[in-house]
């Protein structure tokens, strides 16, 4: 079945893991991606393969004027163009969404940066761990009082090339009604600072500076990793607190003056948190989830391995099959979003570079 954006032409020239994540989630929902590639600067391997699923791949030389006109010529029938370099670099190419919306008025072109398309830090060269560190992530994550920890995933990669992809299917709605296409982008350190969310807030509306909780909410008691008598918990009470610690064998703490009310049990989460821990130790991790999950969010903390030997995840079919080039066959994850009309999938592996140069040329002149 054709997904969603079944019909959609996007030339994609970006490299490493924020634009490509961005180009595999339009690819995965239907769009026609080709990535223009000289064959240097994509990541290779495993990493690779999960990130150009569903892609064709051209190999053209950007600053070799007969490809660069190749190009031009491709984005004349495309509908988006993406690419993140830094942001000189589109202009000294001469691909800059000021030439090419004159080309194509119905172009959508979608750019990633370090750090901005313009200011005192715009030119700069930017990846994941800076944007971390200077979006203020790595200074919450972490153990109280241990120093700054960077992200277990390479987050600002993934969502600056979520929210480029959310931006690039708007521009495509709001060409409906318009006609016209337009220039989007997005930047790893603006990702990461909007990602701040609820702690910004903290900080931005209550004066509050977020420090490092650990495994525990900044804010709400009860909401945290615990352990048990053999492994560890993750539990999450947004309500119900009598009901929960009856259900612990502990409805004493309800009457509890420190834990009676909402508001004192914030101001004393800690001191709830070490009482249900030591009650949380005495049984194993499936017997508390035997327990509580039924009633109250609560699951268990699972290494790589054991997320995709998890039942539910099993029976949620994250992953599916696709061959390389050489025919290996190997298993990637999914698009994480179901339609009822329109599903995305994952239709072909990925592309060795240049391995559809002839056959997306020869439709050129079709």
């Amino acid at each position: 079945m054709p997904g969603p954006l079944d019909g959609i032409r996007v030339i994609d020239a970006t490299t490493a893991r924020s634009g490509p994540t961005c180009a595999r989630q339009l690819a995965d929902l239907g769009a026609d991606v080709i990535q223009v590639t000289n064959g240097v600067g994509t990541l290779a391997g495993s990493d690779g393969w999960n990130l150009n699923r569903n892609k064709r791949s051209v190999r053209l030389d950007l600053k070799d004027p007969g490809d660069h006109e190749t190009v031009l010529r491709l984005l004349e029938h495309a509908d988006v163009f993406l690419e993140n370099w830094r942001p000189a670099v589109k202009h000294r190419l001469g691909l800059g969404p000021e030439e090419l919306l004159v080309r194509n008025p119905r172009l959508v072109y979608g750019s990633i940066s370090g750090f901005g398309q313009d200011g005192p830090a715009a030119g700069r060269p930017g990846v994941d761990q800076i944007a971390q560190g200077m979006g203020g992530v790595m200074s919450v994550t972490g153990p109280p009082g241990t120093g700054p920890w960077r992200f277990g995933l390479a987050i600002a990669d993934l969502a600056a090339g979520t929210f480029l992809a959310q931006g690039v299917i708007a521009a495509l709605f709001s060409r409906e009604r318009s006609g016209r296409g337009q220039w989007v982008h997005t930047s790893l350190l603006e990702t990461m600072v909007h990602l701040l969310d609820f702690q910004a807030a903290r900080w931005l509306i209550d004066d509050e500076e977020p420090v490092q909780e650990g495994n525990n909410h900044p804010t709400m008691p009860l909401t945290g990793m615990f352990e048990t008598s053999d492994s560890v918990i993750n539990i999450g009470l947004v309500g119900g607190f009598e009901r929960f610690v009856a259900l612990i064998g502990a409805p004493g703490l309800a009457d509890d003056e420190r834990f009676a009310t909402r508001e004192r049990r914030v101001a004393n989460r800690y001191a709830l948190d070490d009482e249900v821990g030591a009650i949380l130790r005495t049984r194993t991790t499936a017997e508390w989830l035997d327990c509580i999950a039924g009633e109250f969010p609560a699951g268990p903390v699972y290494r790589v391995p054991q997320v995709f030997d998890d039942p539910q995840v099993r029976h949620l079919q994250m992953t599916t099959t696709v061959h390389l080039a050489d025919g290996r066959a190997v298993q990637v994850l999914r698009h994480p979003v179901g339609f009822s009309d329109t599903p995305p999938s994952v239709r072909r592996g990925p592309p060795d570079p240049g391995q559809h140069t002839a056959a997306v040329l020869a439709e050129l002149d079709g």
